[in-house]
């Protein structure tokens, strides 16, 4: 049989890139794009909004409250301003990751994020900085759905929990470190400066986003057919499949679709169902977190300690129990026992930490809790990547990721900026904000009774999707792959 030379041209893959260093790639980009979102809600690039005292003294407040002159609910929103490009474009990138290279995908959307973030240091008013805020969301919806299925194609089979549980990890670890990155920048140089230095940061990835030779993703097929495969097509096939996704009327049909696969899946919609809840309050602590932190307990360095209470909280917390999930054998009713159970304890040591007058006790008690709360990471994002058939998991993560952010802590930060403008108690708001979690918990415990199935192995939604193709292959080398004779 006669090889077309033409195919042969490119190497299949760079020689230094290995499962782990994808991993390591993506779990940066992560990082960084969560670094941004602590680094917005730190008092030193937030601030405080301009106040007057009885006597009639009044200060210019501080950050971009204060130079904005903002309420907290407007305060809210510019947190929440994200979930618009997030919410019109992962679907668009999940879709488009059937036909074009997911890699290109995510240099066109981290572009994006990085002419956002350097556009919110240059903003002038709440409009622009909104709107800046707006395209930084762009960026995140053309990398979370894609991240997520790359790491679990490539991680090895005994670990897939404990390798999402990593990149997963750096969304608690990034807030964090963009709380004591913004308390430094913002408190030194000014907030302006703090998205300076994230766009310097994530410039890089946008390029190697476009320079990256392409990689196979589970379930999808990209650009070309393979040449000798037992599933080949018939050339007549492949120009009319072609000419379907090039039509925006197929595209659009088939995007909805894919949307009713989604919803039918019981399973997927009760995980995302208890997800949003738990964001609820994950997504208004992140935000509200070190504010709240220096008027209950009057942390003179509320940004340090609570993004220093955050890091071990997430890394401990995710990474165990993504673990602990491995060891259980990653299944998907152990993974709803283990997001109930957590969550349940976790709420209550949450809640009990706000009761307590004492910052030392509040730092234990609310530690623990904060480790529970985050053993939730790898577990619930395995369900979204096993309960769909190969070809869906973009959408999925995508779908997951839009839903938590909608319902879950786009609605909650302003929303308790709402609560705290009224009651005017941190605590109180706080305890209303963390009771959230046990509905959370009581929506995967509901996940646990319902009969599931692994949808891993399923075939793709395209005959040859399973083939590795000569110029995009998968990384680890110990997985089986079909080839050709």
């Amino acid at each position: 049989m006669a090889i077309d030379s033409s195919d042969l041209s490119e190497p299949p893959a760079p020689s230094w890139f290995t499962p782990k260093r994808l991993l390591v790639v993506f779990c940066v980009i992560n990082m960084v794009n969560y670094i941004d979102r602590g680094a917005i809600a730190s008092n030193g690039v937030n601030g405080s909004p301009r106040s007057c005292t009885e006597s009639g003294v009044c200060s210019d407040g501080s950050g971009i409250q204060g130079d904005f002159d903002l309420n907290n609910f407007r305060d809210g929103v510019i947190s929440s301003a994200f979930m618009v490009g997030l919410l019109v474009a992962s679907p668009i990138f999940a879709s488009l990751a059937k036909s074009i290279n997911p890699f290109r995908l995510i240099g066109v959307g981290l572009s994006v994020w990085t002419l956002a973030a350097a556009g919110c240091g240059l903003s002038v008013d709440f409009w622009s900085i909104t709107l800046c805020r707006m395209l930084v969301g762009v960026g995140e919806a053309s990398f979370i759905s894609l991240a997520a299925p790359f790491i679990d194609d490539n991680a090895p089979v005994a670990q897939r929990t404990a390798w999402l549980g990593i990149f997963y990890m750096c969304i608690p670890t990034g807030i964090a470190v963009g709380y004591v990155y913004g308390g430094v920048v913002g408190g030194s140089v000014g907030w302006r400066y703090a998205f300076f230095g994230e766009a310097i940061l994530m410039l890089p990835f946008a390029i190697l986003g476009f320079a990256m030779k392409p990689l196979q993703m589970k379930g999808m097929s990209h650009d070309k057919n393979f040449h000798g495969s037992i599933h080949e097509e018939s050339a007549e096939h492949i120009a009319k499949e072609r000419s379907s996704y090039s039509s925006f009327s197929n595209q659009l049909s088939r995007f909805w679709q894919d949307i009713k696969a989604l919803l039918l899946e019981k399973v997927y919609v009760i995980n995302v169902l208890g997800y949003i809840a738990y964001n609820f309050v994950i997504g208004a602590y992140s935000y509200w977190g070190p504010k709240a932190g220096y008027s209950i307990y009057q942390m003179e360095n509320a940004d340090i300690l609570f993004g220093g209470i955050t890091i071990i909280g997430g890394i401990v917390g995710t990474l165990g129990g993504s673990i602990i999930l491995d060891r259980m054998n990653s299944t998907i009713p152990n993974a709803f026992k283990l997001l109930s159970t957590a969550t349940f304890l976790g709420a209550i040591f949450c809640f009990s930490a706000f009761c307590f007058s004492n910052l030392y006790v509040y730092i234990v008690l609310f530690l623990i809790g904060e480790i529970l709360v985050f053993a939730t990471q790898g577990p619930v994002n395995f369900v979204c990547l096993h309960t769909v058939k190969p070809s869906l998991r973009p959408l999925s993560m995508a779908m997951s990721t839009v839903s938590i952010h909608v319902f879950g802590d786009v609605p909650s930060s302003p929303l308790v900026g709402l609560l705290q403008d009224k009651v005017n108690n941190w605590r109180i708001s706080a305890l209303i904000l963390t009771s959230v979690f046990f509905l959370a918990a009581g929506i995967w415990f509901i996940g646990i009774f319902l009969d599931s199935a692994d949808r891993y192995d399923e075939g793709g939604e395209h005959a040859g999707s399973a083939v590795e193709q000569p110029d995009v292959m998968p990384l680890l080398k110990n997985k089986p792959a079909t080839a050709s004779p």
